[in-house]
């Protein structure tokens, strides 16, 4: 009985870990979702430290003309200062699309802690995609990775922004 409690207890937790993933990830969303609206390629990013998200980020490249204005490099940039310290080690990441070698480096370098993202991306993903950076042996620090959260939702924003893009060229 006291065992069939524990289980129980443990996989509603599991649940309710599942729906704050969701529920932080609908706000990396509505991030990429500036960046649609700014005619931006919509990738946004929040960061979370104790539970409460401190940085958001959304892709700026063209509006700033830097190619590193990404989502996650503007995220970082605002979760340190309001920190005041480099280390994000007890902070996570929650991006939409899965971070470019620039990004995941640069998260790498913070020594965050964890990375949750949405889509999978097979072309630039250096997260297990194309190249792990995250994870790699050689590296100092690494980072624990989850994938495919909210992965359709934020997938169909990408193909919409890209779709819209071809129809103008």
């Amino acid at each position: 009985m006291q065992v069939r409690l524990l289980l129980g207890a443990f996989n509603t937790e599991l649940r309710l870990m599942g729906k704050i993933d969701e529920i932080y990830m609908s706000e990396a969303l509505k991030e990429a979702q500036k960046a649609f609206g700014e005619n931006e390629v919509p990738v946004g990013a929040v960061i979370v430290y104790k539970r409460r998200i401190i940085a958001r980020g959304y892709n700026q490249v063209e509006k700033l003309k830097d190619p590193t204005a990404h989502a996650e490099m503007l995220a970082l940039t605002s979760a340190t200062n309001y920190l005041g310290t480099k280390w994000l080690n007890e902070s996570s990441i929650y991006a939409t699309i899965e971070p470019c070698s620039m990004c995941a480096g640069a998260l790498v370098l913070s020594r965050i802690k964890n990375l949750y993202f949405g889509a999978k991306d097979p072309k630039a993903g250096a997260c297990g995609s194309v190249v792990d950076i995250t994870n790699h042996k050689k590296f100092n620090h690494h980072i624990k990775v989850k994938g495919g959260i909210l992965e359709k939702e934020c997938g169909s924003l990408l193909r919409e922004f890209f779709k819209k893009k071809r129809k103008k060229d």
